[in-house]
């Protein structure tokens, strides 16, 4: 008699998952489960409560909105605003190089530009350079890891799963990407790259306790003269980002940074927001809440936003 041999995927029953569920609300009301803080109020409320486990946060804009000092911001405060949490912080920062990156936090913790860290200026006096020293010798310790090569998909993946495994084990870690279209496509289409990054994202997310956090671009559409004319198009649209169908479906949140004053708009959207000195982030897609648009002071010549 012929016998078939089956192999399923891996099956939960929905009394496991039940008891999943109830664990998880539980844990979060005892406070037993808390997510990571930042330094941002109401954009952690919007994330539920901070960042969480097994999530991909996407942050985009167009070029010079702030995306990088928004991720440099939560980098630090992950690490110094959460201190009881065990952080493993694995950034691939392909746009600059790590000790620019470095510099920028110099920047935000002691108000200083980076032209003026850079003695662009002025010589730094002896006061400053003392206080120089000391914030980076508070910073040199931190588990912060960074790979400053583009490199591809493929490589990516091996490293999260390299660090899951040691580096990062029975610890949170954190990945962050600045940014998606700077990872290496080989020659090849950097949609389907971009759409291969998202199945590693969604793969790893789910594996021990990590989370991951990915800058990503904001396609020129938005700088067009009908839309900067039209108060009704004003604001960021999926449509708007990069390889945006993939990057919806892989992230649980979507927040876009938009500068309307960089375009010369003089009262922001139908709403006519202000927009002199203003940053806005718009939640395009919050997988357990709804859209939003939050405000902020802009104080990027410190690499930091001013939460309104």
């Amino acid at each position: 008699m012929e016998q078939n041999f089956y192999s399923p995927v891996p099956l939960k029953h929905i009394s496991e998952v039940s008891e999943e569920a109830l664990r998880y609300i539980t844990q979060r009301r005892n406070h037993e489960i808390q997510p990571l803080q930042t330094r941002w109020t109401k954009f952690n409320k919007m994330c539920g409560g901070g960042i969480e486990p097994g999530c991909v946060y996407t942050i985009a804009g167009t070029s010079g909105s702030g995306k990088s000092a928004v991720i440099n911001c939560i980098e630090n405060d992950l690490i110094e605003l959460n201190p009881s949490k065990e952080l493993v912080i694995l950034s691939f920062s392909f746009e600059m190089l790590s000790s620019r990156t470095f510099v920028r936090k110099l920047s935000n913790k002691l108000h200083q530009t980076t032209m003026e860290l850079y003695s662009t200026d002025h010589e730094i006096s002896d006061d400053l350079m003392d206080k120089i020293t000391i914030e980076t010798l508070k910073m040199k310790d931190y588990p912060i890891y960074y790979v400053e090569t583009s490199t591809t998909v493929e490589k990516i993946e091996e490293t999260i799963k390299y660090f899951q495994s040691t580096i990062a084990r029975n610890k949170w870690l954190i990945v962050f990407l600045d940014h998606t279209l700077l990872v290496d496509s080989s020659g090849g289409d950097d949609r389907k790259t971009i759409a291969a990054l998202q199945k590693v994202f969604i793969k790893y997310k789910q594996i021990g306790t990590t989370s991951i956090i990915q800058l990503s671009q904001m396609n020129r559409n938005i700088e067009a003269p009908e839309r900067i004319l039209n108060p009704a198009s004003h604001y960021p649209m999926r449509s708007d980002l990069s390889s945006s169908d993939s990057i919806f479906q892989g992230s649980d949140i979507v927040a876009v940074l938009s500068r309307p004053e960089m375009l010369q708009i003089a009262a922001y959207g139908i709403q006519k927001l202000p927009v002199q000195n203003k940053v806005y982030l718009h939640f395009l897609k919050v997988r357990e809440g709804q859209p939003a648009i939050l405000e902020y002071e802009n104080n990027l010549k410190y690499n930091d936003l001013i939460e309104v």
